[in-house]
This record gives structure tokens, C-alpha cells and sequence, in this order.
């Protein structure tokens, strides 16, 4: 006689697999909702690039764009330095006029026909002669450069009392070059190569004139110094003198071509030696 087998039921089994059919159906039914609740949330998890982390996105999750001038993803490069402020225009003129004092002095005006303000003696006390560069002119009148601080400054003195001459020459010296050129009516004859001034000491900028010519005994300026109407912008004595910035030559070649003066322009000797033949007194010189 076949034997009647008898499953026994662990109690754990019971406690969590109820018995009674509608407990059991019951359990099943809320057991597919919950899968079915899983199977989403993976669904959305795996397909929403929202709910991914940036770092972990993949790339072509990311609209191309044509990168426009407005906006791109690439930083625009630094600009090489320029020299601090605008930059003047070219002053070299095909022809200037030049004003030489004719007699002792020269009386100079705040405004043409007005009072006297100061009087330049000549031949100045260099022992040059005293030679104006003319920026205006009116009847009776001439408007020049003045060797003087503030840098710019001029004067009105009456034409009777110098004698007015056309200088075709002119010079302009670039700071951020460090040369010179020499202009002759209105076009460049030559460029020379120069020492300007260091950050600290920097050869001002503007347009000036050469006053006057000098064989210098000092060591250190080379055979000849022109002075001119600038002055240095931070030294106001240097050397015994003003401050006053002067185009001359040097014992240092290896100077020339960088930025290694006070505030001067430096040449070699045989250059200044080839403008002082050439230049008179009076002639344009701007730095740039």
C-alpha cells in the first residue's frame, strides 16, 4: 500500500505566503505592480539625459553648434601690449618753419600783441643759438615751442625779432620700436636703430623740436647731444640739468635697440654724428 507523503511547511513560509488564495492573489498582483514600477524607473533612468550627472553624459547627448563671432566656446587670445594711450599721427611735415633770434633776446606772449611774460636770451646759455620751431603763425606774429616744463608749451614772440627760415627735415623716433626715423619733405631718407628709455624712466611722448646742439666732455653721450623742448615725466633734475631729454650718441652700442636710457634717445656715435651735419636747430622731433 503506497505510503501518503506529508509536506511539512517551514512557520517562516507561512508568515510571508499566506495560506488563503485571496491573500495569495492579493500579494501576486502587488508584487508585478511593483516590478512593473521598477522596469520604468530604470526605463526613464537609462533614457532621460536630465537625471544624469553632466560629468557622466556621453557627448552626442550635446546639440552641435556652429560656434558665431557673438558667441564661441573659445577664449579670445590676449592682445600683444601696446604703449599706454593713443598714438599720436605722424608729425613730419614736408616743410616747418623756423624762427632764429636775431638780436640779445626775445620777448615772449602769452598771446599774440599781449604782455610780455618772460624773455629767452640769445645766444642761450649753452652758448647755442636761440632757434624756435613755429606752430602758428599770425600777422606780426609767431607761435613756437618752448624749452620748458609742462611739456607742449609755447609762446607767441613778434616776428621782428627773429628770422624765419623753412627746414625740410624732421624725425620721428617709435618707443616701441626703438628707432628713428629721419624724414626730408614729408617721406623717410633713412632709419636709424635707438636706445629709449627703460619702463621706469620712459622717453615722453609728443611732438617736439630740437634746440640745440652741443659737443658734450662728459663720458657717456658720444661726440654730440641735441637738446630738445621735452623733459623727462617722473625725473625732474638728472645729471646737474632739468630733466630736460636730449638725442645724443654713446659709449654703450650695445645699448641700441632697447629700452636703456633715463629717458633720452641714444645713438650710435657715427649715426648722431651723420644728423649733426644735417639737422638744424628748430627741426620737428616727436617720439611715438
Amino acid at each position: 500500500m503506497a505510503r501518503r507523503v506529508q509536506h511539512r511547511t517551514d512557520p517562516l513560509v507561512k508568515r510571508i505566503i499566506p495560506e488563503d488564495p485571496k491573500w495569495r492573489a492579493t500579494l501576486a498582483a502587488v508584487a508585478v505592480a511593483v516590478v512593473v514600477a521598477l522596469v520604468v524607473v530604470v526605463v526613464s533612468l537609462t533614457t532621460d539625459p536630465a537625471t544624469v550627472p553632466a560629468a557622466t553624459r556621453s557627448a552626442t547627448s550635446t546639440p552641435r553648434v556652429t560656434p558665431t563671432a557673438m558667441a564661441t566656446d573659445t577664449p579670445t587670445p590676449t592682445p600683444t601690449p601696446t604703449p599706454t594711450g593713443p598714438v599720436d599721427a605722424i608729425d613730419a611735415p614736408t616743410s616747418t618753419t623756423v624762427a632764429a633770434a636775431t638780436g640779445a633776446d626775445v620777448p615772449v606772449s602769452a598771446t599774440a600783441g599781449g604782455a610780455v611774460t618772460s624773455t629767452l636770451p640769445n645766444p642761450q646759455a649753452s652758448g647755442a643759438p636761440l632757434v624756435f620751431r613755429v606752430v602758428e603763425q599770425q600777422s606780426g606774429w609767431v607761435r613756437v615751442q618752448l624749452a620748458k616744463r609742462p611739456n607742449g608749451s609755447t609762446g607767441w614772440v613778434p616776428t621782428s625779432a627773429v628770422k624765419l627760415t623753412s627746414d625740410p627735415y624732421a624725425i620721428v623716433v617709435s618707443v616701441t620700436d626703438n628707432t628713428l626715423d629721419l624724414y626730408k619733405d614729408g617721406s623717410v631718407l633713412h632709419s636709424y636703430p635707438v636706445a629709449t628709455g627703460t619702463g621706469g624712466t620712459p622717453t615722453p611722448t609728443g611732438r617736439f623740436a630740437l634746440t640745440e646742439l652741443l659737443a658734450p666732455t662728459n663720458d657717456g653721450y658720444g661726440p654730440y647731444a641735441y637738446g630738445t623742448t621735452a623733459f623727462s615725466d617722473v625725473l625732474n633734475s638728472f645729471g646737474g640739468g632739468p630733466g630736460q631729454i636730449g638725442l645724443h650718441g654713446t659709449n654703450d652700442s650695445s645699448s641700441i635697440g632697447s629700452g636703456a636710457s633715463h629717458g633720452c634717445v641714444r645713438m650710435h656715435n657715427a649715426d648722431i654724428t651723420a644728423l649733426a651735419k644735417l639737422l638744424p636747430l628748430g627741426t620737428p622731433f616727436q617720439v611715438r
